[in-house]
């Protein structure tokens, strides 16, 4: 392995998001004074997905949130889905997820079409949403009153373990096939 690759691998490593390669290359110019491509920094990451993918490693480089990072393979999800299940104190309300459900559907959206959508008042969920980065300000409406616009954020693709808005769940991944026959249990 080179130099550079054992580099960019810490990078991943220590880094507590997705690491973008514009902002390896940034760290790179400010700490080295060195100038590498976008080619060359994307090779490397290349090579070091390839190596993760090995099976005598429990975990792997993939691309989330439009960054790469360190993610351990699906083979061990159930295993640290119950650690996680174990640590975790604070997770999404039932009415934070579905605001931002209809944030990342309907986006961008104002405030006044969540609540049209829910029924109720947003403006507590909203703001815990803002707080914990999942959703962003994207300006204001040119309706009366300028209302601000709201939109999911980078935060919420690595959350969700996304990369792209097209990768959301549609409708048909949770109907039931109309032509078959019992439950899937029943089989």
């Amino acid at each position: 392995m080179s130099s550079l690759e054992s580099k960019i691998e810490s990078l991943i490593f220590c880094s507590p998001k997705p690491i973008k390669v514009s902002d390896i290359i940034k760290t790179f110019s400010e700490c080295e004074k060195a100038d590498y491509s976008e080619k060359k920094i994307s090779e490397n990451i290349e090579s070091l997905i390839k190596k993760y993918k090995n099976d005598k490693f429990s975990f792997e480089i993939i691309e989330s949130g439009g960054g790469f990072q360190f993610l351990t393979k699906r083979d061990y999800s159930r295993l640290n889905e119950i650690l996680l299940k174990q640590q975790s104190r604070r997770r999404l309300s039932i009415s934070a997820l579905e605001t931002l459900s209809i944030i990342a559907y309907k986006q961008p959206v104002t405030k006044s079409e969540i609540e049209k959508i829910r029924g109720v008042n947003c403006d507590y969920t909203i703001q815990k949403l803002l707080d914990k980065e999942l959703i962003r300000i994207d300006g204001k409406s040119d309706k009366v009153g300028r209302p601000l616009i709201y939109s999911t954020s980078e935060k919420f693709m690595d959350y969700f373990g996304i990369n792209s808005l097209e990768q959301l769940p549609t409708i048909k991944d949770f109907q039931k096939e109309e032509n078959s026959i019992g439950d899937e249990e029943e089989a």
